[in-house]
């Protein structure tokens, strides 16, 4: 038997050592290279004297410890780290070689670095992980895309390594070239929306209904344990209730109201506009974060502007029963524009998406990981061919009930002034689809009579151009 390691890991902060710590749980010979010593202690002292595990100072003896073909999984930061690490790298790897970059990377860059790669005869993959520090140490869910031979390898450690849901591990092999890293792009757009939409139900909780403390906390609470059960709810449940030591009041009221973002989410809008794909909640999220930033001017216009209270029409209980309703709403829109995108970037990137796998591995392990995405694995399960979740039977029964109370939730919230832009964007997007007929025909002609773009009509073939004013 071979006494050289079976996998290692570029990186040592907090992902790249619960993840190498996870796989040797598992039993697996891995080692570890980072620069700073110090995580190299660190990760010696957290595997309480382990003897499958290791961290190596040295990238030449880090590389040398590795069995071949050799598997090596970059956990560094985005970006031209990527680069300068690979650069690093090649001159020690050999021919059929395996480089995973395991950070939240542009799929353009990993495009490019798996051509460039190819022409080496290394092998190169971009994996999503999903999860956080506890997911690494404990099972993440795992996105990975790129040569299925070559996934192979390490299949065997991912599957063992990663979250299970009824004994199915949360990883499957995405598809070729940067698939993994676009997927999870696209996760971490949902993600967005998601967190966008349980914030502005806290703020009509707290600002709209006047809800004590404690009754916010017992609302998510009980959501947590129905229908809208997930990681996200969860972490907001507890949150709610968390306190500082000798603190009368809770930790979120003295959190600056200016949210920060990596930038996945953005990513996520400007490849779905490219696509022609509308995911309109995502889209306002991603706004809402950027709008956060300007503090200073909403607080001047706050001044300035002022607002009136304007009492919501139901009472307490009611509001809340519409509240969540608008909540799981606006939730099942936004994964149905994430699956959206999914399906078109599959067509044209010919990545052959498997959108039942893809919600399978999100159900555990990831941050949007969530019971209704056993509602959308079957779904897509039982039609593979499903252009759009809102055109499946069940889920339309469902969103069907859903609609009065978030109808009346979003329009008592917009005549007292507390804003929900993306429940209401949610709310939009689905009128508009479910809409036979758009009032778009207004729009072509416009165009046709300011730019003399054309139009079509219905029923007759050809362009047509029409002089709209006398010259």
């Amino acid at each position: 038997m071979s006494d050289k390691y079976i996998f290692g890991i570029i990186g040592l902060g907090t992902m790249g050592r619960n993840l190498l710590l996870n796989m040797a749980d598992h039993n697996f010979m891995v080692a570890g290279h980072d620069k700073d010593q110090s995580k190299i202690d660190l990760l010696s002292q957290e595997a309480n004297g382990k003897t499958n595990v290791k961290g190596f100072v040295l990238v030449n003896e880090f590389i040398e410890s590795l069995q071949k073909p050799r598997a090596i999984m970059l956990l560094v930061p985005a970006g031209k780290i990527v680069d300068n690490v690979i650069e690093e790298l090649t001159p020690l790897l050999d021919k059929g070689d395996l480089i995973i970059d395991g950070g939240n990377s542009h799929f353009t860059d990993t495009n490019r670095r798996v051509q460039g790669l190819k022409d080496k005869e290394i092998h190169f993959f971009g994996m999503g992980i999903s999860g956080g520090e506890e997911g690494a140490r404990k099972g993440p869910s795992m996105m990975p895309g790129g040569d299925p031979q070559a996934y192979k390898v390490v299949q065997p450690i991912f599957e063992a390594v990663a979250a299970k849901v009824n004994g199915d591990p949360c990883v499957t092999y995405i598809g070729p070239g940067a698939s993994g890293h676009f997927v999870k792009m696209v996760h971490n757009g949902i993600e967005y929306g998601i967190m966008q939409l349980i914030a502005e139900t806290y703020e009509m909780m707290k600002k709209g209904l006047g809800l004590a403390d404690e009754k916010i906390h017992n609302t998510f609470k009980q959501w947590s344990e129905g229908r809208l059960k997930s990681f996200l709810i969860e972490i907001t449940r507890d949150i709610l209730t968390f306190r500082a030591n000798g603190s009368d009041h809770l930790l979120i009221d003295d959190i600056k109201d200016e949210a920060k973002s990596k930038g996945t989410g953005k990513w996520t809008s400007q490849v779905a506009m490219d696509l022609v794909t509308p995911i309109t909640v995502i889209d306002t999220a991603v706004s809402m974060r950027d709008l956060s930033k300007y503090k200073s001017y909403r607080k001047q216009a706050a001044s300035l502007y002022g607002k009136n209270e304007v009492r919501i029409s139901l009472n307490e209980e009611e509001a809340i029963r519409a509240l969540e309703a608008a909540l799981y709403f606006s939730t099942i829109v936004a994964y149905a524009q994430g699956m959206h995108l999914l399906a078109r970037a599959s067509e044209e990137f010919k990545y052959d998406l498997k959108l039942d796998r893809i919600a399978l591995i999100w159900r555990g392990g990831c941050i949007i990981r969530s019971v209704f995405l056993e509602h959308i694995f079957q779904a897509f399960k039982g039609d593979p061919g499903l252009a759009h979740l809102l055109l499946h039977k069940d889920i339309q029964t469902t969103v069907s009930t859903l609609l009065p109370g978030t109808r009346t939730i979003i329009s008592d919230a917009i005549n007292s002034g507390i804003p929900m832009p993306a429940h209401a964007a949610a709310v939009s997007y689905f009128d508009t689809f479910t809409s036979e007929r758009m009032p778009s025909n207004l729009i072509q002609a416009q165009r046709d009579y300011f730019g003399a773009h054309t139009y079509e009509l219905i029923g007759k073939e050809g362009v047509f151009h029409t002089q709209w004013f006398a010259k």
